[in-house]
């Protein structure tokens, strides 16, 4: 029987997930190994440098650069207010003197006198990184980093944006199927995670944001919609940096796709628990998938079953989602996988495999535009 290396999307009902939280610049790390946190605790903070202003001072007053030093009424590194004078000329015979204010609050970071300009650096900024999910710390690098481990379900999802939520699960549909519209989105569900079926449309993803909405997942989401709603064309770069007010996770991709029906049932296992969300992705290199994780309780029952190698193998009867159109995020099981080379409508020869949709569509597929579905 044939067998192929292919990666793919975890949907677990219980496992282990770490999560390593590191500080961009070194900083304090907060926690010790073995220390329980909840998602928002702090654990580990910095500061990140301050903005930088410029003033050509020599060409403003006149001057040589080199008259910079002994005519500075502030040193490098003295604080400094915006407006407050920090240089004053000499003026003639003790009149006339002119002077330039300091352009921002901050300090005086440094002069130069072969260009004869004032450098000043703003306050800098604090910036705290939270545990962002519920669970235990296993490993601490002194100064940048903790690593959170938690036990519990794990969905991944094929597109995501905005950044890391999180609140407690709530399953608003009643089909996988179903499409998650604005009527849906009310009040009661500020600060929630809610879960649709099919579509999400743009003016619930609208509404979730005026709601409060912590997170939506959904199964499908229009292209025109994401446009819609993000007021612009999104390239190829990883998402994650959205200012929307709500995190968007969709676990089968883009057009009126049903959810999974694991995944979905999955979802209303585990309604009102508390999960986190983050919808950050990267396609390309670097593959970065958007998550929900949903922490098991103290006292709930956990048997989380190892991953190995044979959780990537492609083989027949294995479960998986098409990536690529015309057959772009249809979910199916491979039926069998051909030795031999096939050529392609693009002239190329590759790999591929035969694959029965749901539905019972059958359609045959290079290797490589297929993703596993690893539960």
């Amino acid at each position: 029987m044939g067998a192929a290396y292919t990666p793919g999307l975890t949907v677990a009902e219980q496992t282990i997930v770490r999560k390593v939280r590191r500080l961009p610049l070194k900083g304090e790390v907060l926690v010790e190994v073995g220390q329980q946190v909840a998602a928002g605790d702090v654990v580990a903070q910095t500061k990140l440098p301050g903005q930088i202003s410029q003033v050509n001072v020599a060409g403003k007053l006149g001057i040589a650069p080199d008259e910079l030093p002994e005519l500075l009424l502030k040193q490098v590194g003295d604080e400094v207010r915006k407006g407050e004078a920090f240089i004053q000329t000499r003026g003639l015979f003790g009149w006339f003197k002119s002077s330039l204010p300091a352009p921002i609050d901050g300090t005086l970071d440094s002069i130069s006198g072969v260009t004869g300009k004032v450098i000043f650096r703003g306050p800098p900024t604090p910036l705290q990184k939270t545990a962002y999910v519920q669970g235990t710390i296993v490993d601490v690098q002194a100064e940048e980093a903790a690593t959170v481990e938690v036990r519990g379900s794990f969905v991944q999802g094929i597109f995501g944006i905005g950044g890391e939520a999180t609140g407690p699960l709530e399953v608003i549909v009643e089909r996988p199927d179903q499409t998650l519209e604005a009527g849906m989105i009310r009040p009661e569900h500020k600060g929630k995670v809610v879960v649709g079926g099919g579509v999400v449309t743009a003016e619930a993803v609208k509404r979730a944001a005026e709601v409060g909405v912590a997170g939506v997942v959904a199964g499908g989401l229009n292209d025109a919609d994401l446009r819609d709603f993000l007021g612009y064309e999104l390239g190829v770069a990883i998402t994650g940096e959205e200012k929307l007010g709500v995190t968007v996770m969709v676990t089968e991709g883009f057009g009126p796709i049903a959810m999974a029906r694991a995944t979905f049932e999955l979802f209303r296992k585990r309604a009102g628990a508390l999960a986190s969300i983050n919808g950050a992705t990267q396609i390309r290199a670097g593959v970065v998938r958007p998550e929900v994780i949903i922490p098991v309780g103290p006292d709930e029952p956990f048997e989380a079953r190892e991953e190995d190698e044979a959780d990537n193998i492609l083989q027949v009867g294995t479960p998986l989602r098409a990536i690529r159109d015309p057959y772009f995020g249809q979910i199916g099981k491979c039926v069998d996988l051909p030795v031999q080379l096939e050529r392609l409508a693009s002239e190329a020869e590759a790999r591929v495999l035969v694959v029965e949709f749901e539905g019972g569509t059958r359609a045959t597929l290079p290797r490589a535009n297929v993703e596993l579905i690893k539960g």
